[in-house]
């Protein structure tokens, strides 16, 4: 029976369809050019109105605004006219006569309209429509299209229904009828919709069917590429495939975006770690070609987000002291936004600084518990010394503090107030924490561990018995620690947890234990998770075979579903860490063929920094090389180097120079000429490194084994510029050979800055079978962690020295340090025998 009424329902409501088509009132809405002329009709004709009429009254309400810049919109009019009222309760009476997708129109458009999400009218819509949704799932006919279930699923969206069983209801459908959606618009609308309450498959199968429907010909509108970042914003997932492809319809449509649309591209590609060097000069060009329209608060509060870290000195200046100006018109976000990016650019300006902090005052009570974290921790890298407004800061933290029940609010509280400049700890702090440890993850054990042993390690606890206190819930912090990691079961929950634990407690407290439970779950190791384990031992600097063996066996197994830009990543650490897994020529090369016949995927930054890392493993794709090597190349990684972050542009710069170091010495054949002696000169004269005491005392040592100070230099500049730490030159018979003699410049030993001259001609002075000795210093950074094992670069530099003609001798740091070594006599003994080459 209830079938039967909703297929007659079904029936009387195309029968009406039918009825009305050629209604006059229905023509006369329709010929409507403005709000008044809509609600003068209804006014007149309240008894006369269908369901029809009052839908689509409702919808060309919206149309007509949808006309109008946004700044001469009326919605407040349209809410507050009292025939609009009469629509609503219209509505809200005829809404089971109404079309299924006359419905969804009706809520889309009192919400575009800004009616409040539970005005009672959008309630009673969105609960017919939900009826209608069970049944179309329950008895599988359709009720509403796919482009009226996007535009329904968009409307429960922006009424923050994220976790509503309705949106379950939707993502059912989507899953049932994913193979019959062809329009990336509808599709981007529904992924962003039901992104919450989505399986992992079935978000892989999303991103499948987006990638496919992007590889189509026709155009793609740039909003519903947004959109797909907006998605995997929300599911927190990095996915190079469709970044890149969205990426490329930004390209594409740079003259139609503005700034609006700029900054939230910015925004999402900072949340998802992505970057593009191309899209940033367009957005420069385009911002600066622009930068004086931009004159109200909001836009140039984007404008500083966007431009500020990529423009030059004087534009930055501009930018600065625009910002300083309009400081008072900021609304309490844009001065987050505004010191956020000060940050980024690492702008310091007193004069911007003081506004920002003094305007903060009228602001703060307006944060929430993490904008006030954010804000705190901005203030305090910037080196504001408002003490006014870090006492203000101290006692809403402290509010937020008591009030707290969430573990990671109260984890990044703590953490930021131990950033606070002279602060006194209060046992409600330790108590807090105390109660908390139990329910926190590993990154929020860190947090609370690093705030107490800072307080500590400063004299800041001062209640009584804080020694014993602080020793109590430090141990029950490292057995939650401890507790957390032997209940892991699931190495892709372990990973993510670990992503953002780092800092000294986690060294010497945790991190054996971790090694040790990722080797229990090695069997987990898969395509999926090999790039974050790769990036856990990077950031860890830890050297595991058993871990690195899995992952480069699963890497070449899985070498084409593994995006070019992780296979880089993983090559990475096995080079970093100067490891060769058991099948290294084939795990190297799988990834080398992997990666040459995809270089189109990377920028040209990307690949210099490849390059570099291929040759630190000793290995020079002809391709690759002749790739970078090309003026025209050169001339694209110069143009882009202007818009990447310093950090970035320095390490390009610096890798780019010892991969044509390395070409130069390894690969002769290529005719790739030396073109970075003035770039490393300059890099030597600005370092303007000083002579640590260690240096000074084994250069002593030196002297006295060798017999004179003429016998040895300090800091010594290589040809392709390498620096060593010293050299000394013996004969045939193992004399040691003046540099007097040679007539080559002394260092001032005794100085405490390093030598500037390096020239030469000494070089071609030595005596027939003479031999150039350089000795290396090695410190912990030399080598893996927990470990003897040499680091990558270092072992470069000692092929590369071979090369040269040196012997090296290298003096590892827990050697020298020794007990062995704990005497004079002992370290000299040492030093003569590496000196000699004596077993």
């Amino acid at each position: 029976m209830l079938r039967l009424r909703q297929v007659c329902l079904f029936r009387l409501r195309h029968y009406q369809a039918r009825t009305l088509s050629s209604d006059l009132l229905l023509s006369q809405i329709n010929s409507c050019t403005h709000e008044d002329e809509v609600f003068s009709l209804v006014g007149r004709n309240k008894t006369r109105l269908s369901e029809k009429h009052v839908g689509i009254a409702l919808n060309l309400l919206w149309q007509l605004q949808k006309k109008r810049p946004l700044l001469l919109r009326s919605s407040d009019y349209i809410r507050n006219h009292s025939q609009f009222l009469t629509l609503c309760i219209l509505a809200e009476n005829k809404v089971e006569h109404m079309e299924d997708e006359a419905i969804v129109d009706s809520l889309y458009s009192i919400l575009r309209l800004n009616v409040e999400d539970h005005d009672s009218l959008a309630e009673v819509l969105v609960t017919e429509a939900w009826k209608r949704l069970e049944r179309q799932v329950l008895y599988c006919y359709a009720l509403l299209s796919l482009p009226a279930l996007s535009k329904f699923a968009l409307c429960l969206h922006k009424q923050g229904r994220h976790f509503s069983p309705i949106i379950g209801k939707v993502a059912h459908i989507v899953d049932t009828k994913l193979d019959s959606i062809q329009d990336i618009r509808i599709l981007s609308v529904l992924m962003i919709s039901i992104s919450d309450v989505i399986s992992q498959s079935f978000r892989d199968r999303l991103l499948h069917k987006a990638g496919q429907l992007l590889e189509e010909k026709h155009e793609v509108h740039f909003n519903y590429a947004k959109r797909l970042l907006q998605f995997l914003q929300n599911v927190k997932l990095r996915y190079h495939p469709l970044l890149e492809k969205c990426n490329k319809i930004f390209l594409k449509s740079a003259s139609c975006l503005d700034i609006h649309s700029i900054s939230l591209i910015f925004g999402l590609y900072e949340q998802l770690g992505f970057d593009n060097a191309e899209f940033r000069l367009v957005a420069k060009q385009l911002l600066s070609e622009t930068i004086d329209d931009y004159y109200d608060p909001e836009t140039f509060a984007k404008l500083f987000f966007t431009l500020g870290p990529m423009a030059g000195s004087k534009v930055r200046e501009r930018l600065v002291v625009t910002a300083a100006h309009m400081a008072e018109e900021f609304s309490s976000h844009q001065i987050l936004v505004i010191l956020k990016t000060m940050q980024k650019m690492k702008c310091r300006n007193s004069h911007l600084l003081k506004k920002m902090a003094s305007v903060l005052h009228k602001h703060l009570d307006s944060y929430h518990v993490l904008q006030l974290v954010k804000l705190t921790q901005y203030l305090v890298v910037l080196r504001c010394h408002n003490l006014e407004l870090f006492a203000k800061l101290k006692m809403l933290l402290f509010g937020f503090l008591k009030s707290s029940v969430i573990p990671a609010d109260t984890a990044a509280i703590i953490r930021v107030l131990a950033m606070l400049p002279s602060f006194r700890v209060e046992e409600i702090i330790i108590n807090k924490a105390a109660a908390v440890l139990p329910q926190c993850r590993l990154h929020h054990l860190n947090c609370i561990a690093t705030a107490l042993v800072k307080w500590n390690h400063y004299d800041q606890l001062h209640w009584q018995n804080n020694s014993e206190q602080c020793v109590k819930l430090l141990q029950k912090l490292n057995d939650c620690g401890f507790q957390r990691l032997q209940k892991a079961n699931n190495l892709n929950l372990l990973l993510e947890e670990l992503t953002r634990v780092n800092g000294e407690w986690f060294e010497e407290v945790l991190k054996e234990e971790t090694m040790a439970m990722c080797q229990h779950l090695i069997d987990q190791i898969t395509r999926a998770n090999v790039l974050q384990l790769s990036f856990f031992l990077m950031k860890t600097n830890h050297r595991c075979p058993s871990l690195l063996d899995r992952i480069a066996s699963v890497t070449v197994e899985n070498i084409d579903k593994i995006h070019p830009f992780e296979t880089y990543f993983i090559l990475f650490l096995f080079s970093a860490l100067n490891y060769d897994p058991p099948a290294n020529e084939e795990f190297f090369q799988s990834c080398i063929q992997h990666l040459t016949s995809n270089l189109s995927c990377f920028e040209t930054h990307h690949l210099v920094l490849l390059g570099h890392v291929l040759a630190v493993a000793g290995f020079f794709p002809p391709l690759l090389i002749m790739r970078i090597f090309n003026v025209s190349f050169l001339s694209k990684l110069d143009a882009q180097l202007e818009v990447l972050p310093d950090t970035l542009k320095q390490r390009v710069r610096s890798c780019l120079m010892k991969l044509n170091r390395a070409v130069c010495l390894e690969c002769p054949e290529f005719h790739i000429p030396w073109f970075h002696e003035h770039y490393c000169q300059h890099v030597f004269h600005k370092s303007n490194i000083r002579i640590n005491p260690l240096r000074q005392h084994i250069h002593r040592m030196l002297t006295e084994i060798l017999g004179g100070s003429h016998y040895a230099r300090i800091s010594v500049l290589t040809p392709y510029n390498y620096e060593i730490d010293f050299e000394c030159v013996l004969d045939e018979n193992k004399k040691p050979v003046s540099y007097m003699a040679q007539n080559i410049p002394l260092d001032d030993v005794e100085g405490i800055h390093l030598r500037h001259d390096f020239k030469d001609e000494g070089r071609k002075a030595l005596p027939p079978g003479a031999q150039r000795i350089a000795l290396e210093f090695l410190d912990s950074k030399a080598f893996s962690k927990d470990s003897h094992h040499l680091k990558g670069e270092p072992a470069l530099k000692k092929r590369h020295l071979e090369m040269l003609g040196y012997r090296v001798v290298q003096i590892p740091h827990f050697e020298w340090n020794s007990m062995v070594l704990s005497t004079k006599r002992e370290q000299l003994e040492y030093l003569r025998k590496h000196l000699y080459g004596i077993q």
